[in-house]
């Protein structure tokens, strides 16, 4: 009795449990999540510290260090890099993929807390962190504009209400505010009024300070009546500021307005946002590592309307892009990909099977089991993404496999004379080891990917599981439902019965059975000749494996670029700001853009001054006449004659692996000890790179060269004056450094005064010869003297004169000013300093040919190992993946031999069987090479894919053979010879299932097809050779180890039959 009996006899019992897995699998479906591909993101968390006015080095040293000390400690942290620039402060700390982010977050904040003691006491914002990897692309984007409705009233607006609402969100990791941060205060000193009337602007800053205070005052509670305490000491608008006393002259109050500007402004002036080119405040939203995409923006979707109502009228909200638009159209994409698979399979079906009654019971089978599939998923917590709908697709040829396998050799049994019913036990009987067969080999190929490590293995293990669950699901619903419907609905046609297409097939088929029976008798006679071709395919495979191109995942076309702009480390902010303008027209001038968004300054974004960012939204797919990298060619040309600026343009991908944002797609990283060692290698090997031609748009993150004023303080002249240093770096700050000074709190938010010289002041190094720096009140009789003599020019008669206790001495008198460079930015990667290097690659080129390169070229310049280089991101996770390749496909072919064995207790027929591997590695690789692939990690999946279906061909041949030589007592070739006759229909219906079912996906150019294609060509091109070759050199390997099997054993006797 075999396993399919029970269900065969009960037909009602059967239909009602395959009714019960089609509903289960439909809800299933409907209760998917959907995403673009598998949440593979590693926990990453960023820590932004910012104090205003700090140069890089200072950050470095006050803020970064600091904090890095104590990152470091903890635990499961996989990397951690930081930067430091003007003003700003970022750690990006990256945990293995296992660590729990919100068990990190909680880690992080305690290692803040830890550092608090040693970072400066003027931050104005403690350090904050945000769950969200720093190089992904936000996953909505919106701005804000208005025609009515001034920029500080939309940055109010966009921090106080937009920002906060949207963080609430779930699944929201951070809201960043671009173009206008938010509003404040600004005082704007006049310096030479100021040293006029002998104030300093260390006491402008006491002064506002100590006159804008929010604090408790207490309570009065009488007899029978109780107050609570206020008063006027809150100061919320400019005006408020201009009549506050700085100090008395002459017996008069000197007001803050008479000797500065106070004016409503923003928190950071020199920052900015456009969209379409009008100046925007543009809201970025990045989602927490491991949220739902599509979940999360629906979610911000839906809070959008209620924003809406409360604002303003005049403002217009526009939500600039969503990331689900590409992502739902590769899914529906790929969904229609999935349809047509099954329909082109049932066809092929139809054409073997001849009968419509066959047909039906195949396009029951294979939807059943993919519907089941679904149920299964959700089960296991998968998401309907590009990666599982791929699986499914392919497997269509899989799947209707076993459901072919059991047709065939009933219709045979029918067709030979014997009942329906009794042709259905029969046949489900003898097919029933070969469908388990087929299954658990096609199983043991998945094993490998279930085993592979970091983000890869994670990404591909929701693919092989899914795959899997498909084959198991089809080999049930094979070995239950489909001999019960073949019993019940088949019926043996009459001799020259169908139409004239079947018939014509029909005849097609005989003849090629004919043709392949006089060609394998020929083959047999020349048995030397075949087994140097199987020797031969081999060798071929080892040899294009190695000679191919490899990479790591196809780019995508997501319909979104970023754009990094650079101009030159000197630059200002208002000529950058004109630079900007111009790329920022050029681009929104192609027909293919449909919206800009332009950021410029120091921020999240921007670390370094001189450096700009666009966001390039594209049209969809369909109304677009080229992709993206035609686009991004294009836009290189159109740009690249602006003088002074140089544009970096980088599709945005799915999968973004790196926590860097860099200027191009991959970047390699160099670590030394001593700083000057990175900076001296980096720039010859950009150098050397630079003229490689596999290499594009090489860059250096660093940004080496930035001017510098350097005050160089006489101490000695200055303690004469009665000046310190602190006095000194007050000064400068106040002037110079948007000094925030005090805090107007607010209902819903605070907002800072910043203090700063008037912008005339802030053009030209010369404005530091105008600094005066208050000495101290008792100095000796030459010193005042000298000090006098020094200011008496400075002041301004109509100001009135000072008094001896208001000295100020002027910055030139005791300091000397030098121009110097520094660099714009600092890094640190694990603490130590590093510099990391972008790059991109020549059409054609594959990032194996990069890291050939990159090996070469610090060969050739002689680069010392105390300097360490690693690649990161995409290209790190490419080298993993690169030196596992071929453990991956030797664990696949072990562990297929090893199942083979247990299922057939012979050492020696496994190896028959995989023998038929090379030649669809031959297949496979040619294919890749012909169409321009490399060997990217969808098409290594693709190549393990194969090692399951070819090996399918030689187990159908080998079941029979060994059968008949038990059963009929042939002899091995007589044996060979029946069973590849018998079983050619049924190998070329599953061949052809399997080849078509690849045909969608290796033609399709919709939205997400880059990463189907190569899936889809490996299949066609491994099976195409593969069938060619592995229904003669089959036979042939099974007559040679029959010969070895009776040489070590001993004996002719028959080969044992498989195990049951």
């Amino acid at each position: 009795m075999s396993v399919s009996s029970p269900f065969i006899r009960r037909p009602i019992a059967t239909s009602l449990l395959a009714v019960a897995t089609l509903l289960g699998g439909w809800l299933g479906y409907w209760s998917l999540p959907v995403s673009s591909l598998p949440q593979v993101d590693f926990p990453s968390i960023q820590v932004t510290t910012q104090l205003p006015g700090a140069s890089p080095d200072t950050m470095v040293s006050l803020v970064t260090a600091p904090l890095e000390r104590q990152f470091g400690q903890i635990p499961s942290l996989a990397g951690m890099i930081s930067s430091s620039s003007l003003g700003i402060s970022q750690i990006t700390l990256q945990f293995e993929l296992n660590r729990d982010i919100d068990g990190a977050a909680q880690d992080v904040q305690a290692a803040i807390n830890a550092a608090g003691s040693t970072l400066p006491r003027n931050l104005p914002y403690p350090p904050t962190y945000a769950k969200v990897n720093p190089a992904d692309t936000a996953i909505v984007t919106l701005a804000l504009t208005s025609d009515t409705i001034s920029l500080r009233a939309l940055s109010d607006l966009a921090d106080t209400m937009m920002a906060q609402r949207l963080s609430e969100v779930t699944g929201v990791g951070y809201v960043t505010v671009q173009g206008g941060i938010r509003p404040a205060v600004r005082i704007q000193a006049d310096l030479a009024r100021l040293a006029g009337y002998g104030i300093s602007l260390e006491d402008v800053r006491l002064a506002v300070s100590g006159a804008n205070v929010s604090g408790p005052k207490g309570a009065l509670d009488g007899v029978h009546q109780s107050y609570t305490i206020a008063a006027n000491d809150q100061l919320a608008s400019a005006v408020a500021y201009r009549s506050v006393t700085i100090a008395y002259r002459n017996g008069a109050p000197v007001l803050l307005g008479d000797v500065a500007q106070v004016v409503d402004g923003l928190e950071n002036a020199k920052v900015g946002a456009w969209y379409q080119g009008q100046q925007a405040v543009v809201l970025d939203i990045q989602r927490q590592p491991g949220a739902n995409v599509i979940d999360t923006v629906r979610r911000i979707l839906a809070e959008l309307p209620r924003l809406q109502r409360s604002m303003p009228s005049g403002v217009k909200l526009t939500i600039v892009n969503d990331r689900t638009n590409t992502i739902r159209a590769s899914i529906h994409d790929v969904q229609f990909t999935l349809i047509l698979s099954v329909v082109l399979v049932v066809l092929v079906v139809f054409v073997f099977l001849r009968t419509v009654r066959a047909t039906i019971i195949a396009a029951v089978a294979l939807p059943l089991s993919l519907i089941a599939t679904f149920g299964v998923m959700w089960f296991c917590g998968f998401a309907l993404d590009n990666l599982s709908l791929m699986a499914l697709t392919i497997g269509t040829g899989f799947v209707v496999d076993d459901a072919i396998v059991m047709i065939e050799n009933i219709v045979r049994h029918i067709e030979e004379g014997e009942g329906p019913l009794d042709a259905a036990l029969r046949g489900a009987r003898e097919i029933g080891f070969t469908v388990i067969s087929l299954t658990l080999s096609l199983i043991a190929v998945f094993i490998p990917l279930l085993f592979m490590t970091g983000l890869v293995g994670r990404m591909f293990r929701e693919f092989a599981l899914t795959l899997t669950i498909a084959v198991v699901v089809s080999a049930i619903v094979s070995l239950t439902l489909t001999p019960m419907m073949c019993s019940r609905t088949l019926r043996a046609e009459k001799e020259g019965s169908g139409n004239a297409v079947t018939r014509f097939f029909n005849r097609a088929v005989d003849r090629t059975v004919e043709h392949y029976h006089w060609t394998l008798e020929w083959v047999l006679r020349h048995q030397t000749l075949t087994l140097l071709t199987t020797l031969a395919t081999l060798v071929a495979t080892v040899w294009l494996y190695i000679i191919i191109p490899k990479g790591f995942l196809p780019s995508q076309d997501t319909g979104l670029i970023i754009a990094v702009t650079e101009a030159g480390v000197e630059v200002s902010f208002e000529e950058m700001q004109r630079q900007q303008a111009r790329v920022e027209a050029i681009v929104r001038k192609d027909p293919d853009v449909e919206g800009v968004v332009s950021i410029i300054g120091v921020s999240k974004l921007n670390p370094t001054p001189n450096a700009g960012r666009l966001a390039i939204t594209l049209k969809p797919r369909d109304q677009r006449r080229v992709f993206v990298d035609q686009v991004i060619e294009r836009l290189k040309e159109q740009v690249a004659p602006i003088p002074g600026m140089i544009v970096h343009f980088q599709a945005v991908q799915d999968i973004q692996i790196s926590t860097r944002p860099s200027r191009a797609q991959y970047q390699y990283t160099l670590v030394a000890a001593d700083a000057n060692d990175v900076v001296e290698w980096s720039e010859r090997l950009v150098e050397h790179l630079r003229k490689d031609p596999i290499m594009r748009e090489v860059a250096s993150e660093a940004q080496e060269g930035g001017l510098r004023m350097l005050v160089r303080v006489n101490r000695e002249t200055a303690g004469r004056l009665g000046i310190s240093m602190q006095t000194v770096n007050d000064t400068l700050y106040d002037a110079f450094g948007q000094r925030q000074i005090s805090t107007i709190y607010g209902q819903a938010n605070q907002y800072r005064v910043i203090l700063e010289a008037s912008p005339e002041y802030q053009r030209d190094p010369a404005a530091l010869s105008k600094i005066h720096v208050p000495a101290a009140g008792n100095l000796a009789s030459g010193a005042a003297t000298a000090v006098t003599s020094l200011t008496a020019g400075n002041t301004p008669a109509s100001l009135g004169s000072n008094t001896a206790n208001s000295t100020q001495v002027p910055l030139s008198a005791f300091a000397t000013f030098e121009r110097v460079s520094a660099p714009l930015s600092l890094s640190h990667q694990e603490q130590f300093p590093s510099i990391t290097l972008s790059f991109n690659l020549a059409k054609g080129a594959a990032l194996s040919d990069a890291v050939e390169a990159i090996t070469r070229a610090q060969q050739t310049i002689g680069m010392p190992t105390s300097v360490i280089g690693s690649y990161s991101g995409d290209a790190a996770e490419f080298a993993k993946s690169l030196s596992g390749q071929p453990w991956l496909i030797l664990a696949a072919a072990v562990t297929i031999y090893i199942v083979l064995g247990v299922l057939y207790e012979s050492f020696i027929h496994p190896m028959t069987i995989l023998s038929t591997l090379p030649s669809a590695g031959v297949g496979a690789l040619l294919a890749l090479m012909l169409l321009g692939y490399d060997l990217s990690v969808i098409a290594l999946i693709g190549i393990v894919l194969l090692m399951g279906i070819v090996k399918k061909n030689a187990i159908m041949m080998i079941d029979f053979a060994l059968d008949a030589e038990r059963g009929q007592g042939m002899t091995p070739r007589d044996a060979i010879v029946q069973a590849s006759l018998l079983r050619f229909r049924p190998i070329m219906m599953t061949t052809l299932a399997a080849l078509f079912g690849a045909i969608p996906l290796a033609v399709e150019t919709g939205t997400g097809s880059e990463l189907r294609n190569p899936l889809g060509i490996t299949i066609i091109g491994g099976l195409l050779l593969s069938q060619l070759l592995t229904l003669y050199t089959t036979p042939v390997i099974y007559l040679m180890m029959e010969r070895l099997r009776q040489r070590f054993s001993g004996t002719a006797a028959p080969a044992p039959h498989p195990a049951e």
